[in-house]
């Protein structure tokens, strides 16, 4: 009897498991008419508030243990929004990796793992998953199997569905956010189609000398951050750069500029310079 008690007095707890390339895909599809990622900016930190809250009108006498966001990244390092992400209160990213096709690898075990493992140490009572592919109907048997529930939470999709249906046949509920819910979070980028039409707002081009020296900054970021031996593996290849650190040396240059790189060949090819410039008389 005194077990029993125990047992009926013991707080429940929920957590949030959320697959951010669903998420990025989903949402921009639906409120920018678009999956590219950088077509768009996501207000992550107010999503996953957002996410709390609605949590805890859905599960008002359980309380959070966190908010688990799972992402892409090369080689699994955080890229600067990843890590303003991870320095949220109660948010664990956990990356998979990225291939050469910017598709997310990885993930669905992250999620599986973590799922199984709070529900088989009773560390959580109640799952709500945000995300669509199959391959996660693993991770909620495994999870129900140890008697967790698990939650099924979705994006309005913007045509058809965009969440398997093995999955929904499984999961305990769902729950789906509409246009109104996700539309506060998800702003269009504008200025890869004004800087394309030759200004923006009246500010003008940047010059060669000021994109080759952002190129130098992005390769001086590299160094410091992934390393000297991972960096200098890029060198035998130069002049040409591998397509996919191509395109992420100009996400990371148009960030630094405020400004779309996309249709100046020209200025492409002085970011480029200045990339390799700095990694020539560093290594």
């Amino acid at each position: 009897m005194r077990v029993l008690a125990e047992v009926a007095t013991t707080p429940s707890t929920h957590a949030i498991f959320v697959d951010a390339g669903y998420v990025y895909a989903a949402a921009g599809r639906l409120v920018a008419g678009t999956e590219d990622r950088r077509s768009f900016d996501l207000d992550a930190e107010g999503l996953i508030e957002a996410f709390i809250d609605k949590a805890r009108t859905i599960f008002p006498d359980s309380r959070l243990l966190r908010v688990y966001w799972y992402d892409g990244a090369r080689r699994r390092i955080h890229t600067t929004e990843q890590q303003r992400i991870a320095e949220l209160p109660d948010v664990k990213v956990r990356l998979g990796n990225l291939n050469a096709n910017n598709q997310q690898k990885g993930v669905d075990s992250l999620i599986r793992t973590d799922l199984e493992s709070l529900a088989r140490h009773r560390a959580i009572s109640d799952a709500a998953l945000i995300g669509g592919d199959e391959d996660l109907v693993s991770a909620v048997e495994a999870a129900q199997g140890y008697g967790a529930r698990v939650h099924l939470w979705g994006i309005e999709p913007a045509g058809g569905r965009n969440q398997a249906e093995p999955l929904l046949w499984e999961v305990d509920s769902q729950r789906t956010f509409d246009l109104d819910f996700c539309k506060p979070y998800v702003t269009r980028r504008t200025t890869h189609e004004a800087y394309a039409d030759g200004a923006l707002a009246g500010r003008p081009a940047p010059g060669r000398d000021d994109v080759r020296f952002v190129g130098a900054q992005v390769a001086a970021q590299w160094l410091a951050s992934r390393g000297r031996d991972t960096v200098a593996e890029l060198l035998p290849g130069h002049p040409i750069l591998p397509g996919a650190v191509d395109q992420e040396l100009l996400v990371e240059a148009e960030a630094l500029l405020g400004l779309s790189l996309r249709g100046y060949a020209d200025l492409r090819r002085a970011l480029r310079d200045g990339f390799w410039d700095h990694l020539h008389t560093q290594l």
